[in-house]
């Protein structure tokens, strides 16, 4: 499965190792990506998602329902 956030749709990156001597070798910057339940109250059932520590935190403020309308609307939603 890729590692990409189900909600915000972050996804990995590319950048460089770089050492004392400036030497420079490609590297990849991975997503905290967790596996986590949220309950979905419209629904009234569980909804298991791979979402980045970022969305965990933005759910816990605004909401799950609020912020899958938000994510679907903005067009990084995918599940």
């Amino acid at each position: 499965m890729a590692k990409v956030c189900q909600l915000t749709g972050k996804r990995t990156r590319v950048g460089n190792n770089v050492s004392h001597a400036n030497n420079k070798t490609k590297r990849k910057f991975f997503p905290n990506l967790q596996t986590k339940k949220f309950f979905l109250e419209s629904e009234g059932v569980w909804v298991r998602m791979k979402v980045s520590a970022k969305a965990i935190r933005t759910i816990n403020k605004n909401g799950f329902e609020k912020t899958l309308i938000a994510s679907a609307r903005k067009g990084t939603l995918s599940i």
